[in-house]
């Protein structure tokens, strides 16, 4: 992206801000760390600027920090209020508590446990309300409006910027060179705005990368729209970087920092959530792994700028019950497994075939159930080493006449398929959608209640991984091929969805 050469923002105030930023009576100087085996892997050198090791696990603590700082007697007497999924609410819990005032911290519902608990720990007072952070945030602003308490905002304020920039410092601090880059995961901007800014003007010829996941691109929409706009549906899998609106702020500031805007996928993240944990036995939350995600995908693609890299990592605020599903989704964003559907003649001995072609290679799942006709399909996850491993697979099964479909990325296939084959329906008209639920009581009962009884649901299959949303399939018989009239219902009930009824996968294993 090009950069303005006018400065809406005067970067030489905020770089001074930077420089004066009151953090470390809470925050710590944590280390930019040489990642060798990842370097070795990667064959660049990558470096790790942990800022999973501040006590509350999260880069948060500065902003926050250095915002209540400044707050003078009077200020402080009516407390702070915040608006947060998690990590930023820590910051001010711990700021607020520091520096003697009282903290009320609005959360959404969908907000994990962990965070919640971890806040209150602190001396916060908490209050759930709304499915998002832009619910907890307008209900936040509402309360600050009433009372007369200061809003912290997450993000678009500069003394919040100039507290995350003291992380940009640091690290030109620490490292033995200039780096050639820095990959710095990115929400609502506060982080990528305030080390952009540092770089900018005291290493200018280092590039700063912007990272943030597929279905969270606040930034790419704003770049794209010339100014902040609000996306229609996030993605919350990266809660901590999940907002629906980049900071008006902080994009007169990036537009001016930033090089380079880029997106990961959620396997891609998981993925790096993994090489974290096999680099530092740390165990982050998916928002922590996205710029590790970034110069990953880069490197691929050969398109990571000569030098040293940098790496933000942050946080590790992570439920227990989510690391299951990002262990399983690791090794697909990593190429190194293959899910595909195979199908095979129902014959005696076909299946003796089908085994004897997967040769010597993992297999890390394997699904398969009779049913009366002169085919069967087998749901099937190998252990890959990359692409061309899954090439070689194909062709390997081509030879021996079985037609291999690759279901990789395939959502249907990997959040629901794989816990399911084995039942298919009647012969009756069925449609099939997907439809993601937000994870609070009652989401499926407002479901439910939407339709009208006419809609006989014919399968049914929910999956939810800590995260701030619950994957749903959802079947339907459909007298008379009353497609329209359905789907009129389904969008009443305001939850995202997307029509399935034409997948492979479904087609393979689930249709009657």
């Amino acid at each position: 992206m090009s950069k303005p050469k006018s400065s809406p923002v005067d970067l030489d105030d905020l770089c001074a801000r930077i420089d004066a930023a009151q953090v470390y009576g809470l925050a710590r100087r944590t280390p930019t760390q040489f990642a060798p085996k990842l370097s070795a892997a990667l064959g660049r050198d990558i470096w790790l600027k942990r800022e999973d090791l501040q006590d509350v696990f999260s880069f948060k603590i500065r902003g926050a920090a250095n915002r209540i700082s400044a707050l003078n007697e009077t200020e402080r007497t009516r407390g702070v209020v915040a608006a947060s999924a998690g990590n930023h609410a820590q910051g001010v819990a711990a700021a607020a508590r520091h520096y003697k005032t009282k903290a009320l911290i609005f959360m959404p519902i969908t907000t994990p446990p962990i965070k919640v608990a971890a806040v209150e720990a602190m001396g916060a007072t908490t209050r759930l309300i709304g499915d998002t952070y832009d619910d907890a945030c307008m209900a936040a602003i509402a309360h600050a409006n009433d009372t007369g308490a200061v809003f912290v905002h997450p993000f678009d304020e500069r003394d919040v910027i100039a507290g995350q920039g003291t992380v940009g410092k640091e690290i030109l601090e620490q490292l033995p060179r200039t780096p050639g880059a820095v990959y710095v995961c990115t929400g609502g901007g506060g982080l990528v705005s305030g080390i952009g800014a540092w770089f900018d003007r005291h290493a200018p010829n280092s590039k700063v990368i912007a990272v943030e996941p597929a279905g969270a691109q606040t930034l790419g929409a704003a770049l794209e729209a010339g100014g902040p706009v609000a996306l229609n549906t996030v993605d919350g899998f990266a809660d901590g970087v999940a907002v629906r609106t980049f900071g008006s702020l902080t994009y007169e500031i990036c537009v001016q920092v930033v090089d380079t805007q880029m997106s990961v996928t959620n396997d891609e993240i998981c993925a790096a959530v993994r090489d974290i944990f096999e680099a530092t036995r740390t165990v982050v939350e998916p928002a922590g792994a996205v710029a590790l995600a970034g110069v990953i995908k880069h490197i691929k693609d050969d398109l990571a700028p000569d030098g040293d890299l940098v790496v933000t990592i942050s946080g590790a605020n992570v439920n227990f019950d989510r690391i299951g599903h990002m262990v399983d989704r690791a090794e697909f964003g990593a190429g190194e497994e293959m899910l595909f559907a195979a199908t095979i003649p129902e014959r005696p001995g076909a299946f003796l075939n089908f085994v004897r072609a997967l040769g010597q290679r993992a297999v890390t799942e394997f699904n398969y159930r009779f049913a009366k006709t002169i085919e069967a399909h087998v749901l099937v996850g190998l252990k890959t080493r990359d692409l061309d491993d899954r090439a070689q697979v194909i062709s390997d099964m081509a030879a021996q006449d079985i037609n291999v479909t690759d279901l990789s990325h395939d959502r249907l296939a990997k959040r629901h398929l794989r816990h399911m084959v084995g039942g298919r329906g009647d012969n009756r008209a069925e449609v099939i959608y997907r439809f993601e639920f937000p994870e609070r009581p009652g989401a499926l009962t407002k479901f439910l209640e939407t339709l009208d009884a006419r809609w006989n649901i014919s399968l049914f299959h929910y999956s939810n991984h800590g995260a701030a949303e619950g994957h749903v399939l959802c079947g339907f018989h459909v007298p008379n091929d009353d497609i329209e009239a359905l789907e009129t219902q389904l969008s009443g009930t305001g939850y995202p969805m997307a029509k399935e009824t034409d997948n492979p996968a479904y087609g393979f294993f689930l249709r009657g």
